[in-house]
């Protein structure tokens, strides 16, 4: 009895810890332990005979030989963030040995998609071994820069991670002291008063875009075509050297902009009063956030950028520490707000990661990763710095006791250079160059013609549909091609699958300072959702849901694998149907309310849509998510197309818009309804009423109902019309005939059609 007592007061404190928040010791949480079975110390020391016992919070492993002690082992998330794109940490053993150099790291265990499906892990190990023999002192001391690992294609932002917690986590051990140096000299004591600074808070805002460029309030980085090459070149990459960037040597590369708005005079002379206040109330006390924007033919955000992932173009640096931003640490903004400030198509608002301490008192900088394509698959990168620190009228000076050495003073504003890179002298007005979007036009002109040509093709069809569903056979392989290239290029190749985040984009660009050229910069996008909206007027949905919409073809064609095996097709009852298509309406009406408030709190529950998944990543993503889709699609085996029918928030978006079309094209039978029902049986979608009734905000303009329409094996009033035409035929031939049939009247006719079997109503010509 009283053991059992003792377990449930255990119980109930653990309970009540976890309920009011009572954190468990990092020394107690962490996997240390068990992650060690995995490996042996000789795999980061060869010397090592034994280790002791784990040491401190978070836990260091010593290693030693014999009764030398050579190094520690640790695991990296123990010491810093590692997360990955999955979202989950990546868990490393790092050996360092007692000069602070990496002796070795074993990758224990992750969950990064494209590892497990796709990328060995044995690339993406090789490319971080470069990390091997670092001396972490220097980093630490601020005196050098970490070395970066190699690229792997389809896997960067998980080589990056690794390779930044690595790095990371040696760098925090050594400045907290956990891991003291042998060998490193002490720092003299001097005596000598210092001054430290501390952030002007009350420093007024509302200042001109110059006078921040002019006093370094904003710094800016200008990289040429030439600049890029040269510095390709310097670096001693021969693959790289010989892929030069192509065009004019002056033509603007990259014009990167960077500025701490946590400042309050800076904040509030960029975003406004109110985007600043709307900013501060979101920061943690000591959190800085930092506005980078930028034009030319680099993207500092990145065209590959998934909304969910990390951008693995820039990283934010200080004192050899430094992070990566998450899509949670992201608003897009339209526009500066400062007077005289050009008109940039990439604004972004980061905050600073929370383990990342940034000192707005002291230099730091952003670091640009510019890559270069050497080969089908390979890929290299050089980083371009630009370094930033406060000016001196937005820093107060404290006198403060003796310390060991007096901080450097933040430089005042100078031009902004890259320590590897310089930039191209005399280089200046933005206004002469061109805007980031014309680049990405002439870079993608294939797959622009080719989109082109496909809603060219699309609208052909649409316009002589009659005599395309005339011809069953015609209009299915038709139908069925053009669904295939739907998905497979425009969607699985060019990832140009329209979202309802789309639609919530363009909301708040025209609540916050709309821009035609942030549209423009993703060329296909653009053309799709022109086309929709020119189709919205003549066709209303049905064009994208039906024709152009990747996971929607996605769908029709596994139902029609499904069908061709047999699968048995589930139709839902009308009444319940009737219920059931208006919840897409709820969750489109629930996302746009919830983006005029946050609009990151959309793009997340943004999600419902399985288009990023299946479309865009290629179901190589975190398992839920996966499983998501799946289920999704496992339902369209038995209910065709049952997501766009009931959950698809972007298709609500369409209809809503959809009702004002011009034309009408899809023709009816005044017998359609009454008393004939088979074009209401046999739609895909069942977006046809009872009564006859095409509801064109459920149709998906798939012409099945045109093609029974002309159909005279299978619709009712078409048979009617052969029928007399075969007994004209008869008549005037001369042909003897039997006995006159007596005439019937249409609905006998109906009735053997409505009546007939399922299987064989459901058929169509063969």
């Amino acid at each position: 009895m009283a053991a059992k007592l003792v377990r449930l007061i255990v119980v109930v404190i653990a309970s009540a810890s976890a309920l009011l928040g009572v954190t468990v010791p990092a020394s107690a949480q962490s996997s240390l332990a068990a992650f060690l079975e995995k490996v042996t110390p000789q795999e980061f020391f060869p010397r090592a005979t034994r280790v002791g016992e784990p040491q401190g919070d978070p836990p260091l492993l010593p290693v030693f030989a014999e009764d030398e002690q050579i190094g520690f082992v640790y695991l990296n998330s123990d010491v810093t963030g590692s997360v990955g794109y999955s979202g989950k940490p990546i868990h490393i053993l790092v050996g360092i040995d007692m000069q602070g150099v990496i002796a070795g790291f074993k990758l224990v265990d992750h969950k990064e998609p494209i590892v497990l499906v796709g990328v060995p892990e044995r690339r993406v190990v090789e490319a971080i071994n470069k990390l091997i023999g670092t001396k972490v002192g220097p980093i630490a001391s601020g005196t050098e820069r970490p070395p970066q690992p190699d690229i792997v294609s389809g896997a960067t932002v998980t080589v990056l991670v690794m390779a930044d917690s690595i790095v990371r986590s040696a760098v925090r051990l050594i400045r907290s002291g956990r891991i003291s140096l042998s060998g490193a000299e002490p720092q003299a004591q001097t005596g000598v008063a210092v001054e430290t600074r501390t952030v002007d808070m009350s420093a007024p805002g509302g200042r001109d875009w110059q006078s921040l460029l002019g006093d370094g309030s904003v710094r800016r980085l200008r990289l040429s075509v030439g600049d890029v090459n040269a510095a390709f070149e310097r670096s001693g990459n021969a693959e790289a050297a010989a892929h030069p960037e192509k065009g004019d040597p002056d033509e603007t590369f990259i014009d990167l902009y960077a500025a701490l708005v946590s400042v309050p005079a800076i904040g509030k002379s960029l975003l406004g009063d109110i985007g600043y206040e709307r900013l501060s109330s979101r920061l943690k006390p000591g959190q800085q956030a930092v506005l980078v924007a930028g034009q030319g033919r680099y993207s500092f955000k990145g065209s590959g950028y998934v909304r969910g992932g990390i951008f693995d173009r820039i990283e934010i640096e200080q004192d050899g520490s430094g992070a990566r931003f998450r899509d949670k640490n992201h608003e897009r903004i339209g526009s500066i707000q400062a007077p005289g400030a050009p008109s940039l198509p990439e604004i972004a608002l980061f905050s600073v990661p929370e383990d990342l301490a940034l000192d707005p008192t002291q230099p730091w900088t952003v670091d640009l990763m510019v890559q270069r394509s050497i080969g089908p698959r390979d890929k290299t990168f050089l980083n371009f710095e630009l370094t930033y620190a406060l000016p001196s009228h937005l820093l107060i000076s404290k006198p403060a006791p003796a310390t060991a050495q007096a901080p450097a003073s933040p430089p005042e504003a100078v031009p902004d250079t890259s320590s590897r890179a310089q930039t191209a002298p005399g280089a200046s007005a933005y206004e002469d160059d061109d805007p980031l979007w014309k680049e990405m036009w002439r870079r993608d002109a294939a797959p622009v013609a080719i989109t082109a040509l496909a809603i060219v093709v699309l609208t052909g069809i649409f316009f002589f549909q009659n005599a395309l569903v005339r011809r069953p056979h015609v209009y299915t392989w038709v139908r069925r091609a053009f669904l295939v290239f739907t998905l497979v290029w425009l969607g699985w190749y060019a990832n140009a699958q329209l979202s309802v985040v789309n639609v919530l984009t363009f909301t708040n660009a025209l609540l916050t300072g709309f821009s035609w050229e942030y549209f423009l910069t993703a060329p296909l996008i653009f053309i799709l959702w022109s086309s929709v909206a020119v189709s919205l007027l003549f066709w209303g949905r049905g064009p994208f849901c039906g024709w152009l919409c990747p996971f929607g073809a996605l769908q029709e064609l596994t139902n029609n694998i499904a069908k061709a095996l047999g699968v048995p097709q589930l139709r839902v009852a009308w009444d319940l149907h009737e219920r059931l298509w208006p919840i897409k309406y709820v969750i489109f009406l629930g996302l746009f309310g919830l983006s005029l408030y946050s609009f990151t709190a959309a793009e997340h529950f943004a999600e419902v849509e399985p288009f990023k998944t299946a479309i865009v990543l290629k179901f190589i993503r975190d398992w839920p998510f996966v499983v998501f889709a799946v289920v999704i699609l496992v339902a369209g085996l038995f209910v065709e197309r049952f997501y766009c029918r009931y959950l698809c928030p972007l298709g609500a978006a369409l209809a809503i818009p959809g009702r004002m079309r011009m034309f009408e094209w899809l023709r009816r039978w005044p017998e359609c309804g009454s008393p004939c029902q088979r074009c209401s049986n046999e739609c895909p979608v069942q977006s046809i009423h009872p009564n006859g009734r095409i509801n064109v905000n459920e149709c998906i303009y798939c012409m099945h109902c045109q093609e029974l329409y002309w159909d005279d094996q299978r619709c009712p009033h078409m048979i009617q019309g052969r029928l007399k035409r075969e007994k004209r035929d008869a008549i005037l031939s001369g042909a003897p005939s039997a006995r006159p049939e007596p005439r019937r009247p249409l609905i006998t006719y109906v009735g053997k059609i409505i009546h007939q079997p399922a299987k064989l109503r459901a058929g169509k010509k063969s």
